[in-house]
């Protein structure tokens, strides 16, 4: 791990984590290779219990809200995460010579059910600031649609994590 790198596991915080395909590239802009990483996230989040509060797929990164899982390390997640995901995505997309993620990851623990909303807010907005859709429900690769109507996606939401807030 990179030195100066610091990361605090343990108190039960959510992570808001953020990571990216390599150089940046936009890796997931098809509708099936974002499906194909969401695919993949539930069987994770499945495999090594932990939940998922909200998640939003973007053409070159991802943004998750998750808990700490029952056994390991959000660092732990995120390195099964990227693994299994880019050797599903990687027939479906031309790489050209480079990792299909970038190694580091930036990870933010949420303590506060404010930040948890603000968090949540961001994810969901980054389509629509992007300038991918018009509204946050139009995109399909994100948690937002199960907030405002309530639908099941392709990652489940923990529903104890869920909270009064109604996206805006």
């Amino acid at each position: 791990m990179p030195t100066g790198l610091k990361r605090f596991y343990g108190a039960g915080d959510l992570h808001f984590l953020t990571f990216s395909c390599g150089q940046r590239r936009p890796y997931l802009h098809t509708p099936e290779a974002k499906s194909i990483f969401l695919a993949v996230l539930e069987r994770v989040r499945q495999r090594h219990r932990f939940s998922v509060i909200g998640y939003v797929v973007m053409p070159e990164h991802v943004h998750l809200l998750i808990t700490e899982p029952e056994t390991g390390t959000p660092s732990a997640i995120m390195q099964v995460l990227k693994q299994t995901s880019s050797r599903k995505l990687k027939p479906t997309v031309r790489i050209a010579g480079e990792s299909f993620w970038q190694v580091r990851f930036y990870d933010f623990n949420v303590r506060t059910e404010k930040k948890k909303v603000e968090k949540l807010k961001y994810m969901h907005r980054n389509p629509v600031k992007r300038g991918l859709v018009a509204l946050p429900e139009q995109w399909e690769w994100s948690s937002f649609r199960h907030y405002l109507f309530g639908e099941p996606g392709l990652v489940e939401i923990d529903t104890r994590w869920s909270t009064p807030w109604k996206p805006d």
